[in-house]
């Protein structure tokens, strides 16, 4: 074989390892990618992710915007898309801006302009693990109530009874209908891994379904949905019988006596 056919050959065998590296390794960037939109945090007024992956042209302008340096574009080992923004509560939570800068720094609507309230956000949900919380565990601790951008509304705290003693557990209750995502209590979490996490709600919030019915959360009373019966109408009184003769008919002619 001469080397000129060795060469081509060579480098024909070289071409096709780096082509299935390649394929490779954007197999795995394209799984990475499906996995890590899940675990996405986005900034406040974000679209729906599949709304908002089609939107961000990925500039980085609300990452330049942000005051507090909270958000990030992903990089490949992030647990988010590449090049898209998103933020990690533990170490730089959202701090709830009024003004919220990276909204308007948005070219694309990625970011909606809509957004006009930092307190309809849902960037996430707060979840406590019970076995990890301090409070829920008989200490005194209470800090991502106390930090909560909004609490008494996203977070409250209730009292328990202890198994052991007459002092009663002050437990922290996460509302779903009023958490932000923020991660302020997840940043402020004293516990060595925190126990309060902020993740996607789709991750553990479940849908009870349209047709179940719960009458004791109505705001209309339960006897207003059921017309009441109207009162039953009295019998029509019944047309008077005439009254009975004294004597039957024929009586007098059968019973007489005739005269012969």
């Amino acid at each position: 074989m001469d080397a000129g056919r060795r060469e081509f050959l060579m480098r024909t065998a070289q071409g096709a390892a780096v082509a299935a590296c390649g394929g490779l390794l954007w197999a795995h960037l394209l799984r990475q990618e499906a996995a890590a939109s899940v675990l996405a945090l986005r900034p406040p007024g974000a679209l729906a992710e599949a709304d908002f992956a089609a939107a961000c042209i990925k500039c980085g302008q609300c990452v330049h915007a942000c005051p507090y340096d909270t958000l990030r574009l992903a990089r490949a080992q992030d647990g988010a898309p590449i090049g898209t923004p998103f933020f990690t509560p533990r170490k730089v939570p959202c701090y709830m801006c009024t003004d919220f800068p990276c909204v308007p720094a948005c070219p694309t609507g990625a970011l909606d302009p809509k957004f006009a309230n930092i307190a309809d956000a849902r960037m996430g949900l707060a979840v406590i693990d019970e076995e990890s919380c301090l409070s829920w565990q008989g200490l005194r601790c209470e800090v991502c109530y106390r930090v909560c951008p909004v609490k008494d509304s996203a977070i409250t705290i209730q009292t328990h009874p202890r198994q052991l003693s007459k002092h009663a557990m002050f437990v922290p209750i996460v509302h779903s209908q009023a958490c932000t995502g923020c991660g302020m209590c997840e940043e402020a979490c004293p516990t060595d891994e925190a126990a309060i996490r902020v993740l996607n709600p789709k991750l553990v919030q479940g849908r009870m379904g349209e047709h179940y019915r719960l009458g004791w959360k109505s705001e209309t009373p339960s006897s207003a949905a059921v017309p009441a019966e109207s009162p039953a109408a009295a019998p029509a009184p019944s047309a008077a019988e005439p009254a009975a003769p004294a004597k039957a008919p024929g009586m007098d002619v059968l019973n007489e006596e005739l005269e012969l």
